[in-house]
């Protein structure tokens, strides 16, 4: 289902900007952007999505801004290079070697840079990141739920197409009946005369054939397809394949009535059908 959400905030370090957004898909195929400091979040968040959006084409990006007031993600112990610089520049001396380049060694060699002093930062402004996800989320919930309203009605409006053609098929059936009756004793009097034909033996083979063209059942079958997937809408739980199962008996049934009926009339009532199923078939990929 199609859905669009974004969101943006501010933590003590970064203004933050999130966009998502949804497009129909068969099973959760999430593409993630992500700034370099929350790339280890990769997993956490896509089980977010997983969660919130079940499935879907999933596109996120996540944006940070430095707000210029950032304190450095490293400190560094200057006494501590002070100490080496000055070791390494009387070893250089000693040795006649070179000083250029001594400080940079001297931020290289252990303990001359504390990397933990913004760990506290870090997950404060990971905390405004999460709940700016979260927010971001819950308006694209939001949208698909307004599209889902949409469907809705439609789905309503489909299902009450194909069920006014239903009952003018069940209204145009008595008819249809009558009609084969005729045309087979029409047929049968053109080569024999009635007085010859044995009425048991006839109205034997017409109970048969009718029989064979009867949609009775079919009738009560789709009429009990289309309330159940009336009611299944209403269902809470994610009924998307679902629907999409009762829309594939509900095509069996109009298929076996046409095949069945024999009767210019309810063959115009099928096509109808046909074609309003035809538009729930293809709506029915956008709900979860």
């Amino acid at each position: 289902m199609t859905g669009f959400g974004a969101s943006t905030a501010e933590t003590n370090n970064f203004k933050v900007s999130v966009e998502i957004k949804s497009l129909n898909s068969k099973f959760l195929d999430a593409s993630i952007r992500l700034p370099k400091e929350y790339l280890h979040k990769d997993i956490e968040i896509r089980n977010i999505l997983s969660t919130s959006l079940e499935r879907g084409k999933i596109g996120m990006i996540v944006e940070l801004t430095d707000k210029g007031e950032a304190k450095p993600k490293a400190a560094i112990n200057q006494q501590l290079v002070k100490k080496y610089y000055q070791e390494l520049l009387q070893t250089a001396q000693l040795a006649g070697a070179p000083t250029d380049g001594l400080l940079a060694i001297a931020l290289q060699m252990p303990g001359a840079v504390d990397t933990n002093t913004g760990s506290t930062d870090d997950d404060a402004d990971w905390k405004g990141v999460f709940a700016t996800i979260h927010q971001a989320l819950k308006k694209c919930e939001n949208f698909r739920l307004d599209e889902g309203k949409l469907l809705e009605n439609k789905f309503s409006e489909y299902i009450a197409k194909i069920a006014k053609s239903l009952e003018e098929v069940v209204a145009q059936d008595p008819r249809r009946i009558q009609g084969i009756r005729d045309r087979i004793k029409l047929a049968f009097a053109e080569f024999a005369n009635e007085e010859q034909i044995d009425k048991n033996r006839f109205e034997q083979e017409l109970i048969y054939y009718i029989e064979k063209l009867d949609i009775s059942e079919e009738k009560v079958r789709l009429k009990s397809h289309l309330d159940y997937f009336l009611a299944s809408m209403n269902n809470t739980d994610a009924s998307g394949k679902k629907l999409g199962f009762i829309a594939q008996e509900i095509g069996r049934e109009i298929n076996t009535i046409g095949s069945k009926a024999n009767d210019a009339a309810i063959q115009r009532l099928v096509v109808e059908m046909k074609e309003e199923l035809e538009k729930i078939k293809e709506q029915v990929l956008n709900i979860l």
